[in-house]
């Protein structure tokens, strides 16, 4: 991926693309395919981001990348016809279960919530679906899905299947190889990757599909900034690397977590007892780098932990390069069924050992 979304090799010609800031392009009076005419339809910094991630994500056209990743949810849940129906996961982004039921609210959808990592009554209910939306892990219990499973059996039903696959980045698992429609990405995370950039992708395995996408972001004008677009590309070349850490700290984090006596309980794909762990172990190259815990016995023991972190940044969001941590359920749009001391950490890729000892000082001033 280095080297993806570079200029043509000539002589002199930059590296990197150029950012082009521009509202609008010199044409002519009879525009042909492909011109920019206006930058609500293409900019040439555009270009070489959305045909890296196309390229990522195995899909057979450029990727489409949005102002925001609620900007591509948005354009991937306008896929549902009026009144239709679509298969949610109980636990996942907020974002897009709120906009879900939103939807719903003003009856644009009907909207299903199930337990992802139950495959055989996720299918049950894709009887007169429209759409299934799938995360794996799921954001932020990590629950695992049968991708391949539950897509064929979408497919079967007639319906779109989508995938939002931020958290395991196309690195580590690609859906449209497993059945999926459309990959969704909340590129602000691990593609970006340095915490300094909103932004949204889409890939899809057909490019009729893309077609329908496009005109819904022309028309609705969720686009991207070129400077945006330009530092997720800066950021894209790293993204191995970054990658490789995180996880690797990740894995290194749950296993020493899971053995010590004031954490309760540690939710990571990459532990053996993890109930998503044979199927992720299949289905993935590797675990992802954000994983969960409880520590302390209630929210102010929990409150405790976090006010005692030093090297770990209390911020919202993941996927940067800074290792960062958040109880969910200060949202109160979070699900009941997350519990109230649960604490998802984004390993970034800072040195293992500094990460672990900041995690110990603090889970023993939550107790």
């Amino acid at each position: 991926m280095v080297g993806l979304g570079r200029p043509e090799r000539l002589h002199d010609a930059p590296v990197n693309p150029p950012i082009v800031f521009s509202s609008t392009f010199i044409g002519t009076q009879a525009p042909a395919p492909g011109d920019y005419l206006y930058s609500r339809y293409g900019n040439p910094t555009w270009d070489p981001l959305e045909a890296a991630i196309g390229t990522l994500e195995a899909s057979p056209a450029p990727a489409l990348i949005y102002a925001s990743g609620m900007a591509a949810v948005a354009a991937a849940l306008s896929l549902v016809p009026l009144g239709g129906r679509v298969v949610l996961p109980q636990h996942g982004y907020n974002g897009s279960l709120s906009l879900a039921r939103e939807l719903e609210s003003r009856g644009a959808l009907t909207a299903v919530f199930t337990d992802l990592s139950d495959t055989e009554g996720t299918i049950a209910l894709l009887t007169g679906a429209d759409l299934l939306w799938l995360e794996s892990p799921t954001n932020p219990m990590l629950e695992v899905a049968d991708i391949a499973a539950l897509a064929a059996a979408a497919r079967t039903a007639g319906a779109l299947t989508v995938v939002d696959n931020t958290f395991a980045t196309p690195l580590l698992q690609r859906p449209l190889e497993l059945g999926a429609d459309l990959v969704v990405h909340s590129a602000t995370k691990f593609l970006g990757g340095h915490s300094d950039v909103l932004l949204g992708a889409i890939a899809v395995a057909d490019p009729a599909l893309r077609e329908t996408l496009w005109q819904h972001r022309v028309q609705n004008g969720a686009i991207a900034g070129p400077m945006e677009a330009w530092l997720c590309l800066r950021g894209l070349r790293t993204l191995a690397v970054r990658v490789e850490r995180a996880v690797a700290n990740a894995g290194e984090l749950a296993r020493r977590l899971a053995e010590h006596p004031g954490v309760s309980n540690v939710r990571y794909p990459g532990l053996p007892g993890d109930p998503g762990h044979q199927l992720a172990a299949r289905q993935m190259k590797a675990f992802g780098a954000v994983l969960c815990l409880e520590v302390g016995a209630d929210v102010a023991g929990t409150e405790r932990f976090l006010d005692a972190l030093r090297v770990w940044v209390p911020a919202t969001s993941l996927g940067g390069v800074e290792s960062l941590v958040e109880r969910r359920r200060r949202y109160a749009s979070e699900p009941a069924s997350i519990p109230e001391t649960m604490v998802r950490l984004s390993v970034g890729i800072e040195h293992v050992d500094d990460l672990w000892a900041d995690l110990v000082q603090a889970i023993e001033a939550a107790q």
